[in-house]
């Protein structure tokens, strides 16, 4: 199947994502059909009970790469076959998912907004057949993204509009690694070294040579020589392979004052980089800037914001959500009507037990309320009416209406989001000390109407 990525704008083969769900979202559905109840309309919502300890926001990111996950969820004869031949569902249920599409609605938070817990940032709508068959997929690409785009934030709000450089491909799964690119791209990182990532979302890509470069020639001035000829005097020569202040003297011989960079990957990164800064200027190179690598997170970032850095590469602790790797999202019916019937009417429905796993039924709409001075000071997250005060001031937008994506946008579009809803929060917000969530969450309970 292929289908215009909205990022890229260019023809990409896509497979069918039907099969990235549980077992017993079919077996579910199975169920259902049997007992009549599969097409009773039906309201999902997506959100977290808690942000990760310590968080003071999260940042939805995925949101586009859902939308791709829904238009191509099908199940091809491939697919149902290997359902026929596992057992995993019977053959009316085989030939209702031969003919799926989803039909219905999906609203949400538009892709790089903050959220905090409890906010709705994907409501599903439609049958309740055609919704169940999502929770898989939608959840698996929220929380990876958004743990991501979270990380990532909180990095780039610590290199205080240094540039940031995504270097992660080798630390996770391949697949994995472009959807964390992009994530961190929406974040505030600048670039990535993934080529992957670039062709398929367009972000601007980056890389020069590794220590197996310089280990490969007999000198490491040979090496310096050998990349400044085939890349130019702006590349970026990494400097700590054997004795940094030989090569970066080294460097600056071969390359001239004209000398793009130098990458620094190892040591007490601090005092090292103070020292080829001095260094760097005795010889004339004022102008080469200083990147630095070596499993950095926001805390190292933030620790170097007083040396002479011009930009960071971060890989591990990034792709891995820097220490918490999910969002932690769950996907949960809060409505449903009373019977097939498409005008029935909606009833909220919600989990009930105890251990913490409560939730809040009812279809929800949500608002950012502001304070005097224009900055964020709650989320607001009710049912029925919205209060006139918020009615401008609302988050979820229609995605997905009558199962057509109607609210594609470019990725730049939803990192620049980002940027403005971060600015928008209390100065609190970018502190790494450990916190509770910048904003309270509100619940204002109205009558839930279909």
């Amino acid at each position: 199947m292929v289908m215009n990525t909205a990022d890229l704008g260019l023809p990409v083969d896509v497979p069918s994502t039907a099969l990235f769900t549980d077992h017993y979202e079919l077996t579910m559905l199975q169920a259902a059909l049997r007992a009549g109840t599969a097409e009773r309309r039906s309201v999902f919502e997506v959100f977290t009970r808690r942000l990760p300890d310590g968080r003071r926001y999260g940042v939805l990111a995925g949101t586009g790469r859902v939308l791709d996950a829904v238009e191509n969820f099908r199940f091809d004869p491939d697919v149902l076959g290997f359902l026929r031949e596992r057992r995993i569902v019977d053959e009316p249920t085989l030939r209702w998912l031969a003919d799926y599409r989803f039909r219905g609605d999906v609203w949400g938070y538009p892709e790089g907004e903050v959220y905090f817990p409890g906010s709705p940032v994907l409501r599903v709508e439609g049958s309740f057949g055609e919704c169940v068959l999502l929770e898989t997929v939608i959840l698996s690409i929220l929380n990876h993204d958004s743990a991501i785009a979270a990380a990532a934030s909180r990095m780039s709000s610590a290199a205080g509009g240094r540039p940031l450089i995504e270097m992660g491909a080798r630390r996770t799964h391949e697949l994995a690694a472009v959807a964390a690119s992009r994530a961190a791209y929406l974040g505030g990182f600048t670039s990535t070294s993934d080529l992957a990532a670039g062709f398929r979302y367009n972000i601007p890509t980056v890389g020069t040579s590794a220590h197996a470069f310089t280990l490969l020639h007999d000198r490491e001035r040979d090496a310096f020589r050998a990349q400044v000829d085939s890349l130019g005097r702006d590349t970026t020569l990494l400097v700590d392979t054997y004795d940094v202040a030989e090569a970066v003297r080294a460097a600056v011989e071969v390359a001239g004052p004209e000398l793009g960079a130098v990458r620094i990957d190892s040591g007490d990164l601090l005092l090292v980089a103070h020292r080829v800064r001095q260094q760097l200027d005795a010889l004339g190179a004022r102008d080469t800037k200083i990147i630095v690598t070596s499993d950095l997170d926001e805390y190292a970032i933030a620790s170097l914001a007083a040396s002479p850095v011009d930009a960071y590469g971060v890989g591990t602790q990034l792709v891995t959500g820097s220490g918490h790797p999910t969002a932690s999202m769950v996907y949960k019916l809060v409505a449903r009507a009373t019977t097939a019937d498409p005008d029935a009417p909606l009833v909220p429905v919600a989990k009930r037990s105890t251990g913490g796993k409560t939730s809040v039924g009812g279809r929800k709409w949500a608002a950012r309320r502001l304070d005097a001075d224009g900055v964020a000071e709650a989320e607001v997250v009710g049912t029925g009416p919205v209060p006139a005060g918020l009615a401008d001031r609302q988050l979820l937008v229609q995605l997905v209406k009558g199962g057509e994506v109607v609210a594609r946008e470019p990725l730049d579009a939803a990192r620049d989001r980002h940027t403005a809803a971060r600015a928008n929060l209390p100065l609190s917000a970018t502190q790494l000390s450990r916190g509770e969530p910048v904003l309270p969450t509100e619940y204002a309970h109205g009558r839930s109407g279909s």
